[in-house]
């Protein structure tokens, strides 16, 4: 009856390197699960970042507002709370304060029990080049399974 909720950010993998993923919660209101349910979310342009408590947020995360809500209905593009284990958030904030790495989101998804969910990864910016090789070989690996294919036949 439950359908697989899986909202991707696809530029991550292409922008960055990424060195370490996590789980998180997301503190969410009403009307903004019911919009991630109908798939009405984007990760693209989102990040995270600490405030001066040391509690992890993501910015940019766009959700739409729910069709069918009211006045109460949620700002899209609001800063959210993400929820993970203290020592977790530590390592993070260590990680980003000395070696100046980023937290991007990979991944929005709805797990077993109902809750949303947002995969993030510990991430270092990749230089052009690194852009290019990437291109290359996706090139590459397109073109070998294009004649592993014309073999089979």
């Amino acid at each position: 009856m439950q359908q697989n909720i899986n909202i991707k950010n696809k530029r991550a993998r292409f922008e960055f390197d990424l060195l370490e993923e996590f789980t998180a919660g997301i503190v969410l209101t009403g009307t903004e699960i019911k919009s991630i349910r109908n798939s009405k979310a984007s990760i693209a342009e989102s990040f995270c970042e600490f405030n001066e408590r040391g509690e992890l947020f993501t910015v940019n995360m766009h959700i739409e507002e729910y069709a069918f809500g009211t006045r109460f209905n949620h700002r899209p593009k609001a800063e959210r709370k993400l929820l993970l284990n203290k020592k977790e958030l530590k390592k993070l904030h260590k990680e980003v304060k000395n070696s100046g790495l980023t937290i991007v989101p990979l991944r929005l998804f709805i797990n077993d029990q109902g809750f949303a969910k947002l995969r993030i990864a510990l991430a270092r910016g990749k230089k052009l080049y690194d852009k290019r090789e990437t291109l290359k070989d996706r090139d590459n690996k397109r073109d070998l399974d294009r004649i592993k294919k014309s073999f089979k036949k």
